[in-house]
């Protein structure tokens, strides 16, 4: 877990949660806009990713174990005495809505950042059919992920980091795939326990990964007494590390500085 200060007087902390196969290494950018904005941001790398030794790379044993850790960083946020905004992207976004469902947090308010609802690509009918007999007897059995940095970002710059970066992961288990699954399921059957606390949606308009459709079906189903959803046209996957993420950071901001003043925080 990584812990950085606010340029300055702190008005609350934002918790970043990466997503699948990253590490909090790829957020330098949208940290340091956090902190010149004045906010503590808390992260780490979810286990069997980035620098964390304590999973075989590119496995888990349960979803549970995401959402564990993740809570680890929530309690580690609330001895700021600050409020606390979750931010999840993609799997990060799916881990974010599964701990809302399970637990009453102490959050200001949440941002998911095209949260993994449903993928573009879905493995053939006969992997998926093996998958569930190999999860049983290998489920460490390592599969190619099928990432690559051109379908994430139309950014050139962030694709020659991705091509170069030694803690991409870039094959995943067989668990790991099935708790995915499992967990993207139970995201839209648990709907109604999603807790009530203010939601942005933000959705790349020409998403290659995940499937905006799930997205906006999850988004209209969820039953928060105030939410919104912004789609950005033409952007790929990693809405924050497009051309125009300046805009979209404008946007999320604009979110969490409402909400403060909803609070009665002087922004």
């Amino acid at each position: 877990m990584w812990k950085w200060e606010a340029e300055g007087n702190a008005k609350a902390v934002i918790i970043m949660i990466h997503g699948a196969m990253e590490h909090h290494g790829r957020y330098k950018w949208l940290s340091q806009m956090w902190r010149s904005a004045g906010y503590h941001v808390i992260m780490g790398d979810l286990p069997g990713q980035g620098m964390t030794t304590r999973a075989f790379r590119g496995h888990i044993e349960s979803f549970d174990d995401y959402l564990h850790e993740v809570r680890r960083w929530i309690d580690e946020a609330y001895h700021l005495s600050l409020p606390v905004f979750l931010f999840g992207h993609s799997m990060g976004g799916l881990i974010a809505i599964r701990l809302l469902q399970e637990e009453d947090l102490d959050i200001a308010g949440v941002i998911l950042s095209s949260p993994c609802l449903g993928l573009v690509t879905q493995p053939s009918k006969l992997l998926n059919a093996l998958s569930h007999g190999f999860n049983i007897a290998f489920p460490k059995f390592k599969i190619d992920a099928g990432l690559i940095p051109e379908i994430a970002t139309r950014n050139l710059d962030v694709r020659e980091e991705d091509l170069n970066d030694s803690l991409y992961v870039t094959k995943v288990s067989v668990r790991w795939y099935r708790e995915l699954v499992h967990a993207m399921k139970q995201a839209f059957e648990d709907i109604p326990q999603f807790q009530d606390v203010p939601l942005l949606v933000m959705q790349g308009g020409d998403d290659r990964i995940v499937s905006k459709k799930p997205v906006r079906e999850w988004f209209n189903y969820n039953l928060c007494s105030e939410k919104q959803y912004k789609e950005w046209p033409h952007l790929y996957h990693e809405i924050f590390n497009e051309p125009e993420r300046d805009d979209v950071f404008q946007y999320a901001l604009g979110f969490v500085e409402n909400r403060l003043k909803a609070l009665g925080y002087i922004i």
